[in-house]
């Protein structure tokens, strides 16, 4: 059975029409099936969901980013990837099911496969905790990605998940230190790292694997430090205002693309990556063989730069440029503070002076 959101009411409609017209028994038996009447209706649902899906806002991106029927990263991993062998365990405390992680072939190479996984129905939600991995997941991460790294692999991440797993367990087993490990295990790494954002990317839990060289991300997948609904209960105590959180933490692939924190928005099917799922796997490849043959020409060190640059770049304002090859050290041209500072030192000690006149003054006058 489909699942439809609330401004799909209208396509929800026509499409379950479409059906009884599809089906050849109806309740007076067997009758003859009405193409043009189908393939009015056909139009009439995918001029409804192309009108929608284009103007949909911010909240019903994130809606549409966790719908259950969107494809997860095992079906992304059984559709691209072939011979792929799944390894489990960080080496220290146990299996996370809430990631996917293992060698495969992509394209005739070997590539680590990283995947966040939600989970189809109940049962496999519950064993994956609904993709919000504990330290073990992270670390186990960590011991291949440095695997891959040592054998010159590239790694493919792909990111769905509301958020690193906040229990008291995760944390007495060092759950902020974990996502911390992988952040620099990602950065240190010399192979290409490509990411993926699929569904949701909430938090540290998803950058923790998204450090990559190329951060991708699906039309109607979201990106952010916090769900709306927890934005809105810690700024205004009212999860109902999660259009609000949304619009104003820019969590949109197309606002994301704008400030340069991705790299690529891969385009989804009409109607969103659920309703053609081969389709999503499709233009998803087109796209990672496309980053695959650019970093053909890079050398190991250069891929380091190349992810190292990306995120120094991330965050600076047009008018602040390196003054030296030091990336660290930065300068605001035309700044306010640096005109004033300038002006400061040059009339120094005229400054001090009308200071000193102006308490002279005030002692003898008040």
């Amino acid at each position: 059975m489909k699942s439809y959101l609330d401004f799909e009411h209208d396509i929800k409609t026509l499409e379950e029409e479409l059906e009884k017209l599809k089906d050849p028994f109806n309740k007076e038996g067997i009758s003859k099936v009405d193409t043009e009447q189908i393939s009015r209706i056909q139009g009439e649902i995918d001029q409804k969901l192309k009108i929608s899906y284009e103007n949909l806002n911010e909240w019903q991106k994130t809606q549409v980013a966790r719908h259950e029927e969107r494809p997860k990263a095992k079906f992304f991993i059984n559709n691209l990837f072939t011979n792929f062998i799944n390894l489990s365990g960080d080496r220290k405390f146990a299996e996370d099911e809430a990631v996917i992680t293992g060698f495969a072939v992509f394209e005739g190479k070997s590539v680590l496969v990283i995947g966040q996984e939600k989970g189809d129905d109940l049962d496999s939600r519950l064993k994956r905790n609904f993709g919000m991995m504990r330290p073990e997941g992270y670390r186990k991460c960590i011991r291949l990605m440095k695997l891959a790294d040592k054998f010159n692999i590239p790694i493919i991440s792909f990111i769905d998940t509301p958020g690193a797993y906040p229990g008291i367990g995760a944390e007495q087993r060092g759950q902020a230190e974990a996502i911390a490990s992988s952040i620099e295990c990602c950065m240190s790494l010399k192979v290409p790292i490509i990411s993926v954002i699929i569904g949701e990317g909430g938090s540290g839990g998803a950058i923790a694997l998204a450090s990559a060289n190329k951060v991708l991300m699906f039309e109607n997948a979201i990106y952010s430090v916090i769900s709306p609904e927890g934005c809105a209960s810690i700024l205004w105590r009212d999860p109902s205002k999660s259009l609000e959180a949304a619009k104003a933490m820019k969590l949109t692939a197309n606002e994301l693309f704008k400030m340069n924190i991705i790299d690529e928005i891969i385009k989804e099917p009409l109607g969103g990556a659920h309703r053609n799922k081969k389709q999503s796997v499709s233009n998803t490849k087109i796209v990672l063989i496309k980053y695959f043959k650019e970093f053909n020409n890079y050398t190991r060190e250069e891929i380091f730069e190349q992810r190292k640059k990306k995120f120094l770049q991330i965050g600076r304002q047009k008018n602040i440029t390196p003054f030296s090859k030091n990336e660290g050290n930065l300068v605001q041209s035309d700044s306010l503070f640096t005109s004033f500072g300038k002006n400061f030192f040059k009339h120094k000690n005229k400054l001090i002076l009308a200071l000193l006149l102006l308490v002279i003054m005030l002692l003898i006058f008040v």
